[in-house]
Protein backbone atom coordinates (compact mmCIF):
# COMPACT_ATOMS: atom_id res chain seq x y z
CA UNK A 1 0.00 0.00 0.00
CA UNK A 2 0.96 3.41 -0.75
CA UNK A 3 2.62 5.37 1.96
CA UNK A 4 0.38 7.80 4.16
CA UNK A 5 1.42 11.52 4.03
CA UNK A 6 2.78 12.74 6.82
CA UNK A 7 0.32 15.30 9.14
CA UNK A 8 1.87 18.24 7.53
CA UNK A 9 -0.81 21.27 7.77
CA UNK A 10 -2.38 21.74 4.75
CA UNK A 11 -1.40 24.80 1.98
CA UNK A 12 -3.55 25.76 -0.92
CA UNK A 13 -7.78 25.83 -0.93
CA UNK A 14 -10.24 26.33 -2.85
CA UNK A 15 -11.65 29.39 -2.49
CA UNK A 16 -15.73 29.98 -2.99
CA UNK A 17 -17.22 31.36 -5.85
CA UNK A 18 -14.54 29.23 -8.14
CA UNK A 19 -16.45 27.45 -11.02
CA UNK A 20 -17.22 23.86 -10.15
CA UNK A 21 -15.52 23.68 -6.58
CA UNK A 22 -16.69 24.37 -3.40
CA UNK A 23 -15.28 24.39 0.19
CA UNK A 24 -14.76 20.71 0.72
CA UNK A 25 -13.40 18.64 3.47
CA UNK A 26 -10.89 17.07 1.68
CA UNK A 27 -8.17 16.51 4.53
CA UNK A 28 -10.11 14.43 6.97
CA UNK A 29 -11.52 11.89 4.39
CA UNK A 30 -8.49 11.15 2.95
CA UNK A 31 -6.48 10.72 6.18
CA UNK A 32 -9.28 8.47 7.02
CA UNK A 33 -8.98 6.80 3.66
CA UNK A 34 -5.39 6.59 4.00
CA UNK A 35 -6.35 4.25 6.98
CA UNK A 36 -9.14 2.46 5.87
CA UNK A 37 -8.42 1.35 2.42
CA UNK A 38 -5.25 -0.57 4.11
CA UNK A 39 -5.72 -4.32 3.03
CA UNK A 40 -8.66 -3.83 1.02
CA UNK A 41 -8.11 -5.59 -2.78
CA UNK A 42 -6.28 -2.67 -4.46
CA UNK A 43 -7.56 -2.09 -8.30
CA UNK A 44 -5.75 -3.97 -11.02
CA UNK A 45 -3.56 -1.51 -12.38
CA UNK A 46 -2.07 -0.92 -9.17
CA UNK A 47 -1.66 -4.31 -8.66
CA UNK A 48 -0.05 -4.73 -12.22
CA UNK A 49 2.55 -1.02 -11.04
CA UNK A 50 3.85 -2.82 -7.53
CA UNK A 51 4.07 -6.19 -8.79
CA UNK A 52 6.48 -4.98 -12.22
CA UNK A 53 8.88 -2.21 -10.24
CA UNK A 54 5.96 0.85 -11.84
CA UNK A 55 7.15 -0.28 -15.71
CA UNK A 56 5.28 2.33 -17.31
CA UNK A 57 4.73 0.10 -20.11
CA UNK A 58 3.17 -2.17 -18.49
CA UNK A 59 0.60 0.96 -16.57
CA UNK A 60 0.49 1.96 -19.95
CA UNK A 61 -1.07 -1.40 -21.80
CA UNK A 62 -2.94 -2.64 -18.99
CA UNK A 63 -4.82 0.59 -18.21
CA UNK A 64 -5.56 0.56 -22.05
CA UNK A 65 -7.39 -2.63 -21.35
CA UNK A 66 -9.19 -1.99 -17.72
CA UNK A 67 -11.81 0.45 -19.61
CA UNK A 68 -15.37 -0.45 -18.62
CA UNK A 69 -13.84 -3.77 -17.85
CA UNK A 70 -13.47 -5.70 -14.17
CA UNK A 71 -10.41 -5.64 -12.47
CA UNK A 72 -9.95 -9.31 -12.39
CA UNK A 73 -10.44 -9.59 -16.17
CA UNK A 74 -7.94 -6.83 -16.72
CA UNK A 75 -5.51 -8.63 -14.33
CA UNK A 76 -5.70 -12.00 -16.14
CA UNK A 77 -5.63 -9.98 -19.85
CA UNK A 78 -2.77 -8.33 -18.65
CA UNK A 79 -0.97 -11.02 -17.24
CA UNK A 80 -1.66 -13.73 -20.23
CA UNK A 81 -0.23 -10.77 -22.75
CA UNK A 82 3.04 -9.72 -20.50
CA UNK A 83 3.96 -13.18 -20.50
CA UNK A 84 4.01 -13.48 -24.39
CA UNK A 85 5.51 -9.71 -24.83
CA UNK A 86 6.73 -7.72 -22.17
CA UNK A 87 8.51 -4.43 -24.52
CA UNK A 88 7.17 -2.48 -26.96
CA UNK A 89 9.00 -3.86 -29.78
CA UNK A 90 8.50 -7.70 -28.93
CA UNK A 91 4.07 -6.64 -28.27
CA UNK A 92 4.42 -4.37 -31.76
CA UNK A 93 5.58 -7.62 -33.66
CA UNK A 94 2.55 -9.71 -32.80
CA UNK A 95 -0.56 -9.30 -34.65
CA UNK A 96 -3.80 -7.87 -33.51
CA UNK A 97 -5.54 -11.54 -34.08
CA UNK A 98 -3.15 -12.77 -31.35
CA UNK A 99 -3.53 -9.40 -28.84
CA UNK A 100 -7.30 -10.55 -29.49
CA UNK A 101 -6.70 -14.11 -28.42
CA UNK A 102 -4.71 -12.83 -25.35
CA UNK A 103 -6.69 -10.34 -23.71
CA UNK A 104 -10.00 -11.72 -24.38
CA UNK A 105 -12.89 -11.02 -22.69
CA UNK A 106 -12.24 -7.71 -21.92
CA UNK A 107 -14.26 -5.18 -22.65
CA UNK A 108 -14.31 -3.68 -26.81
CA UNK A 109 -11.23 -6.43 -27.04
CA UNK A 110 -10.94 -5.91 -30.71
CA UNK A 111 -10.98 -2.05 -30.27
CA UNK A 112 -8.33 -2.45 -27.74
CA UNK A 113 -6.09 -5.29 -29.03
CA UNK A 114 -5.54 -2.63 -31.89
CA UNK A 115 -4.77 0.47 -30.00
CA UNK A 116 -1.91 -1.62 -28.24
CA UNK A 117 -0.52 -2.80 -31.60
CA UNK A 118 -0.69 0.81 -32.82
CA UNK A 119 0.45 2.09 -29.89
CA UNK A 120 3.64 -0.46 -29.41
CA UNK A 121 4.19 0.56 -33.08
CA UNK A 122 4.53 4.09 -32.11
CA UNK A 123 6.48 4.06 -28.69
CA UNK A 124 9.15 1.90 -30.84
CA UNK A 125 9.12 4.16 -33.81
CA UNK A 126 8.56 7.74 -32.38
CA UNK A 127 9.32 7.15 -29.07
CA UNK A 128 12.43 4.78 -29.20
CA UNK A 129 10.74 2.04 -27.82
CA UNK A 130 10.04 4.15 -24.09
CA UNK A 131 6.68 5.52 -23.00
CA UNK A 132 6.74 9.47 -22.76
CA UNK A 133 6.91 10.94 -19.75
CA UNK A 134 4.81 13.86 -20.87
CA UNK A 135 1.24 14.66 -20.72
CA UNK A 136 0.88 15.77 -23.90
CA UNK A 137 2.87 13.35 -25.92
CA UNK A 138 0.91 10.04 -23.34
CA UNK A 139 -2.40 11.91 -25.42
CA UNK A 140 -0.88 11.48 -28.96
CA UNK A 141 -0.98 7.49 -28.43
CA UNK A 142 -4.50 5.68 -30.02
CA UNK A 143 -6.74 5.19 -27.32
CA UNK A 144 -5.18 7.36 -24.50
CA UNK A 145 -7.01 9.57 -22.92
CA UNK A 146 -6.42 12.06 -19.71
CA UNK A 147 -7.41 9.29 -17.46
CA UNK A 148 -4.52 6.71 -18.76
CA UNK A 149 -2.40 9.48 -19.49
CA UNK A 150 -2.54 10.68 -15.63
CA UNK A 151 -2.54 7.41 -14.08
CA UNK A 152 0.65 6.63 -16.52
CA UNK A 153 2.64 9.67 -15.01
CA UNK A 154 1.47 8.75 -11.15
CA UNK A 155 2.30 5.11 -11.29
CA UNK A 156 4.95 5.31 -13.68
CA UNK A 157 6.73 7.90 -13.08
CA UNK A 158 6.24 9.03 -9.81
CA UNK A 159 4.38 12.42 -10.63
CA UNK A 160 3.05 14.37 -7.87
CA UNK A 161 1.85 16.93 -10.44
CA UNK A 162 -1.08 14.69 -11.51
CA UNK A 163 -5.01 13.58 -10.68
CA UNK A 164 -6.20 10.54 -12.18
CA UNK A 165 -10.53 11.64 -12.65
CA UNK A 166 -11.79 8.15 -13.86
CA UNK A 167 -15.64 7.11 -13.24
CA UNK A 168 -14.76 6.27 -9.34
CA UNK A 169 -13.11 9.42 -8.83
CA UNK A 170 -15.80 11.37 -10.47
CA UNK A 171 -18.91 10.28 -8.70
CA UNK A 172 -17.33 10.06 -5.17
CA UNK A 173 -15.49 13.47 -5.56
CA UNK A 174 -19.38 14.68 -6.09
CA UNK A 175 -20.94 12.50 -3.89
CA UNK A 176 -18.50 13.86 -1.14
CA UNK A 177 -19.23 17.68 -2.58
CA UNK A 178 -16.08 18.28 -3.24
CA UNK A 179 -16.42 19.28 -6.71
CA UNK A 180 -19.98 20.49 -8.50
CA UNK A 181 -18.90 18.93 -12.37
CA UNK A 182 -20.60 17.45 -15.11
CA UNK A 183 -17.79 15.24 -16.49
CA UNK A 184 -13.90 13.56 -15.42
CA UNK A 185 -12.67 15.63 -17.19
CA UNK A 186 -14.08 19.11 -15.01
CA UNK A 187 -13.78 16.83 -12.53
CA UNK A 188 -9.71 16.87 -12.56
CA UNK A 189 -9.83 20.30 -13.35
CA UNK A 190 -11.56 21.38 -10.28
CA UNK A 191 -9.56 18.77 -7.94
CA UNK A 192 -6.61 20.67 -8.48
CA UNK A 193 -8.01 23.78 -6.83
CA UNK A 194 -10.08 21.74 -3.87
CA UNK A 195 -7.54 19.66 -2.78
CA UNK A 196 -4.13 19.94 -1.69
CA UNK A 197 -0.97 19.09 -4.01
CA UNK A 198 0.25 16.43 -1.72
CA UNK A 199 -2.75 14.10 -1.96
CA UNK A 200 -3.13 14.57 -5.87
CA UNK A 201 -1.27 11.37 -6.54
CA UNK A 202 -3.19 9.49 -4.20
CA UNK A 203 -6.47 10.49 -4.77
CA UNK A 204 -7.10 7.70 -7.60
CA UNK A 205 -5.78 4.98 -5.40
CA UNK A 206 -7.84 5.70 -2.51
CA UNK A 207 -10.80 6.48 -4.05
CA UNK A 208 -11.15 4.08 -6.78
CA UNK A 209 -9.93 1.67 -4.14
CA UNK A 210 -12.97 2.97 -2.06
CA UNK A 211 -15.69 3.39 -4.63
CA UNK A 212 -14.57 -0.59 -5.77
CA UNK A 213 -15.79 -1.76 -1.94
CA UNK A 214 -17.60 0.78 -0.46
CA UNK A 215 -19.06 3.98 -2.41
CA UNK A 216 -20.23 1.81 -4.84
CA UNK A 217 -22.42 3.25 -7.78
CA UNK A 218 -25.73 2.08 -6.53
CA UNK A 219 -26.60 0.65 -3.15
CA UNK A 220 -23.26 2.24 -1.46
CA UNK A 221 -22.51 0.97 2.19
CA UNK A 222 -22.78 4.41 3.54
CA UNK A 223 -23.75 2.94 7.58
CA UNK A 224 -20.36 1.41 7.36
CA UNK A 225 -18.67 4.22 5.82
CA UNK A 226 -15.17 5.13 7.49
CA UNK A 227 -15.83 8.71 5.57
CA UNK A 228 -19.88 9.51 6.14
CA UNK A 229 -19.39 12.21 8.99
CA UNK A 230 -17.74 14.34 6.33
CA UNK A 231 -20.24 13.22 3.35
CA UNK A 232 -23.40 14.63 2.52
CA UNK A 233 -24.03 11.71 0.19
CA UNK A 234 -24.89 14.45 -2.82
CA UNK A 235 -27.08 12.30 -5.51
CA UNK A 236 -27.28 9.20 -3.45
CA UNK A 237 -30.59 6.72 -3.10
CA UNK A 238 -30.98 4.14 -1.80
CA UNK A 239 -28.24 2.34 0.58
CA UNK A 240 -26.81 -1.21 1.21
CA UNK A 241 -27.85 -2.37 4.97
CA UNK A 242 -24.10 -3.71 5.19
CA UNK A 243 -22.01 -2.40 7.99
CA UNK A 244 -18.51 -3.56 6.57
CA UNK A 245 -15.91 -0.78 7.02
CA UNK A 246 -16.95 1.32 9.93
CA UNK A 247 -14.70 3.73 11.24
Amino acid sequence: MTARPSAARPRGRARRGDPGVVVPAVEPVMRALARAVDGLELPAVEKISQAQQEDPFQVLIATLLSARTQDRTTLAASKRLFRAARTPRSMARLSVREIERLIYPVSFYRTKARHVKDTCRMLVERFGGRVPASLDELLTLPGVGRKTATLVLILGFDSRSHICVDTHVHRIANRLGWVRTRTPEQTELALYRAADRRWWPLINLYLVTWGQNVCRPTYPRCGGCAVRNWCPRIGVGKTSRASKHAA
